[in-house]
């Protein structure tokens, strides 16, 4: 069976991967595996620059297929922030809700039909020898004025779903991977995976 690594520590990203991966002959593994990996650092401008060299660097280091994604959000009132700084929005070592605060804050003046924003997924799939190729996954929505919901992670309490009328964070992981920028890449991805096999 064939092992692919997810160039990644974090377990709920992992979560949402390895559910929109299901249906692939392969075992999934992350970074916690490879507890000796370098750590990647994001100096890209874009997400296609971040996700490629994720993949290539932690594709070389464990010998097997690896699959690494730079995600961020884009909001339309700030010019496109936070981009490919999301994760680091509000400093370096941020937790999900002080990013979201900075996030709400930003925009406490802005009204709700210019609040649009984007959430944009670029993945890369490398071997240890080269790039096997890129695919991107955007979702579009709108900052809400305050957070909801329970599920998901990072920016997903604020960000709203005008297709169900609620945030990611209220919407069941099903549901939530049937409209996200994550679930259209990864739908891209698997067909890259399955060259592979």
């Amino acid at each position: 069976m064939l092992e692919i690594v997810i160039s990644s520590r974090n377990k709920e990203k992992k979560r949402e991967l390895k559910s929109l991966l299901k249906g692939l002959k392969i075992k999934v593994l992350d970074l916690n595996d490879f507890p000796a990996a370098p750590k990647v650092e994001e100096k890209g401008k874009t997400f296609e620059e971040n996700a490629a060299t994720k993949a290539l660097t932690v594709a070389r280091f464990t010998k097997r297929l690896t699959l690494a994604d730079d995600s961020g959000l884009e909001v339309e009132a700030l010019g496109g922030r936070p981009g490919v700084y999301s994760a680091r929005f509000a400093g370096e070592n941020a937790t999900y809700e002080v990013n979201n605060r900075k996030l709400l804050r930003a925009l406490e003046r802005i009204p709700n039909p210019k609040r649009k924003a984007k959430f944009v997924c670029v993945i890369a799939i490398a071997d240890k020898n080269k790039l096997v190729g890129l695919v991107r996954g955007e979702c579009i929505g709108r900052i809400t004025f305050e957070p909801k919901g329970r599920n998901g992670f990072g920016y997903d309490p604020v960000f709203f779903s005008p297709k169900y009328n609620k945030t990611f964070a209220q919407l069941s992981s099903k549901e939530k991977n049937s409209v996200s920028h994550r679930g259209r890449a990864l739908k891209k991805a698997k067909v890259l995976i399955q060259g592979c096999l």
